[in-house]
């Protein structure tokens, strides 16, 4: 894959810097987005291909790009097609970050040191060459005004930004009601494309938990506690609860 093409994950994220305040609409659903917006690219470049629900390794030869070859390297190794919804559900320990310190290398954005309330050290990011964003912006402009099917990166592109909530972002107000149901539309013309965004939805909405599983019932014998109910054994004593996995402590950026 060339260079000279900027990736979707990377036109996703310079679609959500907003210019005034150089931090990124809805931060949390966007980590998803970008997870989502690699395995388009790499569908894209041949890589890989749906498979129903699923996502298939079709040609596991590196694309140039260190940050999708290694999102292709590692749906390779599970060696079965994986559920979208499961990929993107993952964990994707600082992937804003990294195309974020990508952007800039390429100069396409500047990091900006500062703090919050004077104390907590923060980095916004601004664009360096509003341009670039202009264009990836008219292409969405274009398909929804038009009404013309648009390419499948614009398509992907538009079902990615609709998913992750970037809509508000890019057509705020009353006045941007049509337009945003409009680039909810778009998700139709790219099969790829829509795939993702329902899994980066699905994720959001929880459908990516993994349901509970029923108890099994108590071992013949063994008395139940006082007032336990039928099939549903006694919380084992002395096995104190594990607790949650906090998140990592690292800098946030906005």
């Amino acid at each position: 894959m060339g260079r000279s093409r900027r990736t979707l994950p990377e036109e996703l994220l310079l679609l959500a810097l907003d210019p005034a305040t150089g931090t990124t609409a809805q931060p949390q659903s966007l980590d998803l987005g970008l997870a989502g917006a690699q395995l388009v690219e790499l569908a894209l470049a041949g890589r890989i291909a749906p498979d129903g629900d699923r996502i298939a390794v079709v040609q596991p030869r590196p694309t140039g790009d260190p940050t999708l070859d290694c999102a292709l390297e590692l749906l390779r190794r599970r060696g079965a097609p994986v559920r979208a919804v499961h990929w993107i559900g993952g964990p994707r320990l600082g992937l804003r970050q990294i195309y974020l310190a990508h952007l800039e290398r390429c100069g396409m954005v500047a990091a900006v040191a500062g703090q919050m309330c004077g104390v907590l050290p923060t980095t916004r990011y601004q664009a360096t060459d509003n341009a670039v964003t202009r264009e990836i912006r008219g292409r969405l402009d274009s398909a929804i005004r038009t009404g013309v099917p648009p390419d499948p990166r614009t398509a992907a592109l538009a079902a990615l930004a609709h998913a992750v909530g970037l809509g508000k972002h890019l057509y705020p107000g009353n006045e941007g009601r049509s337009s945003r149901s409009r680039l909810r539309d778009l998700i139709r013309h790219d099969p790829m494309g829509g795939l993702v965004a329902h899994a980066v939805m699905d994720v959001q909405n929880g459908a990516a938990a993994q349901p509970r599983r029923n108890p099994a019932p108590a071992p013949a014998g063994r008395p139940a506690g006082p007032g336990a109910r039928p099939g549903v054994p006694e919380p084992a004593r002395g096995v104190p609860m594990q607790p949650r996995r906090g998140a990592m402590a690292r800098a946030v950026v906005h």
